[in-house]
């Protein structure tokens, strides 16, 4: 139906003049509902802070609303010969655009993400999910919003020509406009500078892309380049987040047992290597003691080390090392006057272990001789070590680095390709590491610590030698079994020899240290991502990552999650899963675990 009685000039004026009140009232309709984004988010300690956080809510949910009328309706009103028509879609539009936005606010008050077409995917993919419903019972509000979106057309229809006499259009225009350039001009200010307070806000809002200027400002001598390299490594360091770790004091209820604790890391051996043809020494300890056959490494790279003190992901050991924060097992053993060792085949080398595990404490350096392997250098300075700790209970670290560096195996046979030399040359090193790790066997045996000794035999990661078919080789490319998969075995005085096949992981040791042997009767959740290894109940995930993402692996898939929410998955073969979904409680949790432990404060 074609209205008639007014020209074609006459109703589009119209139509125009009702567009632009009908966009202000859900402009503020927007804001509103975009409140719960700030009562989610940190609130700005500082006034410049709380300024911005102002500006930048008029001035985008001015934007984003506006911004969608002029491309959506404004185009319309030339088009819809039929007022009715395009008020109608106009309240269609509008009721669709907020109710996006409450399942927008929802999804990031759950899981602090806003709406992606793969966050959609995934929050709806569950329908027997207790989120999933939450979620869907938003769409019930939507015939109230129709309604009130209906009432709301009418009444701008009928006092728009009221509303046009009180002159107020270009005022509120004028403030929408200035605080959206404002906003964006303190952010650009913010960016620069590294203000906190400010750049900590910029994915509060959904579709917020604040602008950046830097570059702009470097042609212009407004920003000077080697000064601001120089803020970008302190504010990495100033400005990261706070780890509240543990989340509430450790309480002791529990029995005690105040054993020696030795602790034997082999780097890079992957879980495989244990068995008798190359490693008979540690496969017959294995036998002799709790071996733990399906074991975890927290990462695919050295930080598989933080996993194993500190109970927690990777993710966390950039705040962890700003804080100076020791592993709470090793300040537990230093309240309880334990005496330290720590010994290595290369004077621990790798910075996470003087910056982050064993912070402030002394290293036994080694003057190391070319006549001698490294490694049984360091054995044989713990030996002398423990000779001189008398009656002294003591907690010591080896790190056997023999595996570090393997080298291809030196053959002249030319029918062997380069991946079989690779493995032969990593054989080889295996070998010579057990034969390291005989010597200490013996040395234990020799000093009588068999029954007053805790002694753990594990590794910081694996390696691949291109199982999975991507061209990965060694460690730190991927989360497979071939790089996570390393050898856990415990000897542990007064248990008998059992070999475990249920999952566990690296977060597990530090948990079952301070609970079996050191009395903590608090629960785990409070200090570590991980449980007690001998707790054999099935789980739903073991976590793995780095410092930028996190690998969830379920007995049927690893899911790999990044900070801002991006997923892949991978089947057990760890091949690509591109049609397949994470089910969303795997998702959450391993997005809460992501941040369970970080202050919520800016």
């Amino acid at each position: 139906m074609v209205d008639s009685g007014n020209t074609y000039g006459e109703r589009v004026s119209r139509l125009v003049g009702w567009g632009h009140w009908f966009a202000f009232f859900n402009i503020i309709a927007a804001m509103l509902i975009g409140t719960r984004y700030i009562t989610q988010s940190p609130w700005p300690e500082t006034l410049l802070g709380q300024f911005y956080l102002a500006t930048s809510w008029v001035g985008h949910f001015g934007f984003l609303v506006f911004a969608l009328y002029l491309l959506v309706l404004f185009p319309l009103t030339f088009l819809v010969p039929s007022r009715k028509l395009f008020r109608l879609l106009a309240v269609c539009f509008a009721t669709v655009g907020l109710t996006l936005l409450l399942i927008d606010t929802q999804a990031y008050q759950t899981i602090n993400l806003h709406l992606t077409p793969v966050v959609w995917e995934v929050l709806f993919s569950e329908k027997s999910s207790g989120v999933s419903a939450d979620l869907q019972h938003l769409f019930i509000v939507m015939p109230l919003i129709f309604m009130l979106q209906l009432g709301l057309s009418e009444w701008v229809w009928r006092k728009q020509r009221k509303l046009s006499h009180k002159h107020v259009g270009r005022p509120l225009a004028a403030l929408f406009f200035v605080s959206f350039i404002s906003s964006h001009l303190v952010y650009v200010w913010a960016d620069a500078y590294f203000y906190n307070p400010i750049t900590a806000q910029r994915a509060n809002f959904p579709l917020s892309y604040p602008m950046t200027a830097k570059s702009f400002m470097e042609r212009h001598g407004l920003l000077d380049r080697e000064e601001y390299l120089k803020r970008l490594e302190q504010n990495q360091e100033i400005n990261s987040e706070l780890v509240s770790y543990p989340l509430e004091e450790l309480e002791f209820s529990r029995r005690a047992n105040p054993l020696n604790v030795l602790v034997v890391s082999v780097n890079n051996l992957r879980g495989d290597a244990l068995n008798k043809d190359w490693m008979p020494a540690a496969t017959g300890f294995a036998e002799q003691n709790l071996n733990f056959t399906n074991h975890y490494s927290s990462s695919n790279d050295t930080f598989g080390v933080f996993g194993l003190f500190y109970g927690l992901p990777s993710s966390y050991a950039p705040s962890i090392k700003t804080q100076g924060t020791k592993p709470i097992i090793i300040n537990t053993l230093l309240d309880k006057e334990y005496q330290f060792g720590l010994f290595s085949g290369d004077n621990f080398d790798d910075p996470i272990y003087g910056e982050s595990v064993f912070r402030g404490m002394k290293f036994t350096g080694i003057p190391f001789n070319k006549e001698v392997s490294a490694d049984k250098q360091a054995i044989q300075a713990w030996s002398d070590w423990v000779t001189e700790q008398g009656d002294n209970t003591w907690f010591s670290f080896i790190e056997l680095t023999t595996l570090d560096n393997f080298s291809a195996y030196d053959s002249d046979n030319e029918q062997l390709s380069g991946n079989e030399k690779l493995k032969a040359g990593y054989k080889k090193s295996v070998q010579q590491a057990d034969e390291e790790l005989a010597d200490l066997f013996a040395r234990i045996e020799a000093l009588n610590l068999s029954e007053s000794t805790v002694i753990v035999l594990t590794s910081n990661h694996g390696t691949e030698f291109n199982e999975t078919n991507t061209n990965s080789w060694g460690a730190n490319s991927n989360y497979s079994r071939y790089q996570l998969q390393v050898p856990m075995v415990i000897h542990w005085p007064g248990k008998v020899n059992t070999e475990y096949s249920h999952r566990t992981s690296h977060l597990d040791l530090s948990v079952t240290l301070l609970q079996d042997l050191l009395g903590v009767s608090s629960n785990p959740n409070d200090f570590s991502s991980g449980r007690n290894l001998f707790d054999e109940r099935s789980r739903k995930w073991i976590l793995a990552g780095d410092s930028r993402e996190l690998a969830l692996i379920t007995t049927k898939n690893t899911t790999v999650i990044d900070k801002f929410g991006n997923y892949k998955l991978y089947n057990n073969d760890y091949k690509r899963l591109k049609d397949e979904n994470p089910t969303l409680p795997v998702l959450m949790q391993g997005l809460t675990e992501l941040q369970r432990f970080y202050t919520k404060s800016n």
